[in-house]
């Protein structure tokens, strides 16, 4: 028993294992896209690129892992339904539940790896990527300034380039810099240039005109310049000093943010959702493994395979999945939720068991018994 058991882990971990990495890769390859031109067009360096690339991992392997787990479990075991080795090894004593441990084992084991992401790994990445994205708009504000938009550069400052030259100068400028709340400014000038001086950046305008306004008084200041420089450093303070988002935090600090009595509703609402959906989140392999297994091992045999049954299992996961992101959302909304959201991947679990180790329940009709036997 122990080397078919061996046996169906070893096809399921080789069959997982190349669909982790080629989803991963494929994923990874369209998010990497994103942050190419800023690499290649923008003076973005490529060690900060790559840092880039790689702090998006953990936040889809906990997406990608399951679905392979779940590929891999209705692909082997259909191949040994239609080459007749699941009926040799149900001859030799083996019921479902026999058969489905190597696809437990392996679910079980994806199940931990996942709640380490999401208790650890995925915290970390989107808090380094968050503090990246600040140092990048801090230091390297001119790779975030794109021609033909208006470019937020932190909460205060807005640029608009009309066309940026291939050596790198700008044409057509307007600055709108609001950091001083009393005293806006919009500056208008006719080209410039980027420059970075102390891991600053700056923007030097030639030839145009600086608007002040005084809020208090409602007077305006007009003064025309031939050279004049902004300096674009958001006054926002270090990335450490900023409310951390609910993915960046880790479970102690969704549970016990600081300075709770002055964390807004909807915010202490979005700390503790994404709480349930770290605990919920990785119970969906396993709801997608014992669907799964449910359309391979349930019913009677046949060397046409289960199309049908593998059609509805891949649907009913698919939907599982839409549930997923649904659930944050309803417990956003209200946490009183949180209870009904723990049920979307529990109820599949209990009765894929059910199923499993005691077969199919009487149902309605012979018709429909036949349909689902398919």
């Amino acid at each position: 028993m122990r080397q078919l058991t061996r046996y169906i882990f070893i096809q399921l971990a080789m069959v997982a294992g190349l669909v982790t990495v080629a989803l991963t890769l494929a994923i990874w390859l369209a998010q990497s896209l994103r942050f190419v031109d800023f690499m290649v067009n923008r003076g973005l360096p490529a060690s900060q690129f790559l840092h880039f690339i790689l702090l998006l991992m953990p936040s889809f392997l906990g997406i990608v892992m399951p679905i392979a787990t779940v590929v891999s479990i209705l692909f082997v075991y259909h191949r040994l339904n239609q080459e007749s080795e699941l009926v040799v090894m149900r001859s030799g004593g083996l019921g479902n539940l026999g058969l489905a441990r190597p696809a437990l084992v392996l679910t079980f084991a994806v199940t931990a790896i996942a709640y380490v992401i999401a208790f650890y790994f995925l915290p970390l990445s989107f808090r380094n990527f968050k503090d990246q994205q600040t140092d990048i708009a801090q230091s390297y504000a001119s790779v975030l300034i794109q021609e033909g938009i208006f470019n937020q550069i932190g909460s205060r400052i807005t640029v608009y380039v009309r066309t940026r030259d291939a050596d790198g100068s700008l044409r057509g400028i307007i600055v709108q810099d609001g950091r001083d709340k009393d005293r806006p400014t919009t500056l208008i000038a006719e080209q410039g240039s980027l420059v970075k001086k102390d891991d600053r950046s700056r923007v030097l305008l030639i030839n145009g005109s600086r608007q002040e306004l005084n809020r208090r008084t409602g007077e305006v200041t007009n003064l025309g310049f031939e050279r004049y420089t902004v300096d674009l450093t958001p006054l926002s303070g270090p990335a450490t000093a900023r409310w951390r988002n609910p993915k960046e935090r880790f479970l102690h600090e969704l549970l016990w943010p600081e300075a709770v009595e002055s964390v807004e509703e909807h915010k202490y609402r979005a700390l503790r959702a994404e709480f349930h959906q770290r605990v919920i989140g990785p119970l969906y392999s396993v709801a997608y493994a014992v669907i799964g297994l449910v359309a391979v091992l349930g019913g009677e045999f046949s060397h046409r395979g289960r199309p049908l049954r593998i059609a509805v299992a891949a649907a009913l996961i698919g939907g599982l999945q839409g549930m997923n992101f649904m659930g944050q959302d309803l417990m956003n909304q209200d946490l009183a939720k949180a209870p009904l959201v723990y049920l979307f991947p529990f109820l599949p679990i209990v009765l894929g068991f059910y199923v499993l180790a005691r077969g199919w329940p009487d149902l309605p009709t012979p018709w429909f018994r036949r349909r689902v036997a398919a």
